[in-house]
């Protein structure tokens, strides 16, 4: 781990029980608000650069709501779109919807209609739920995933794939 990776670590904070008992909620707020985030959308960045550059992806899709901030963020510094993949009912209509079960409920997602090739970001992966219900929704509304990324991985809660391809991290947990 760099120097860079274990200073980014120390702004993310453990938040047990929540949002239900049981469940260690990882808080990404300190580190988003510390003047280490432009240099955090940088690594990650240089993450997906090679796959962004391959694969001519055209846009990032980020996950309501923290995948929103890094997806934007993210998509700016790559100088490509973003597209917001939202909870039901916070985009006008049409769209295309996707329902899929959390390791704490059910909920449905949303995305506009639309083409080109996009890489998925958001902020932790751990069951892959949500990843899998965002990359089925952007498929089903005309887009191709190519890739995926999050700012950590808790692979010991998943193995997780799509397509054969495991999601990028800067962090991962085994």
């Amino acid at each position: 781990m760099t120097n860079t990776h274990a200073k980014f670590l120390k702004l993310i904070t453990d938040v047990p029980d929540f949002p239900k008992p049981g469940i260690i909620f990882k808080d990404i707020s300190p580190l988003l608000a510390s003047e280490w985030f432009p240099e955090l959308i940088q690594e990650l960045a240089e993450l997906v650069r090679e796959s962004v550059n391959e694969n001519n992806i055209t846009r990032i899709a980020g996950i309501e709501s923290r995948g929103f901030i890094l997806g934007a963020a993210l998509a700016h510094e790559m100088n490509i779109g973003f597209i917001p993949v939202r909870k039901e009912g916070k985009l006008p209509p049409p769209t295309v919807r996707h329902s899929y079960a959390l390791e704490y409920g059910t909920d449905t997602i949303e995305v506009k209609a639309g083409t080109g090739s996009v890489i998925i970001i958001d902020d932790v992966l751990a069951t892959g739920g949500t990843l899998t219900a965002a990359a089925t929704a952007l498929t089903a509304a005309g887009y191709t995933v190519t890739d995926i990324a999050v700012l950590m991985d808790l692979k010991f809660l998943n193995r997780f794939e799509w397509q054969g391809r495991a999601a990028k991290s800067l962090f991962a947990f085994s």
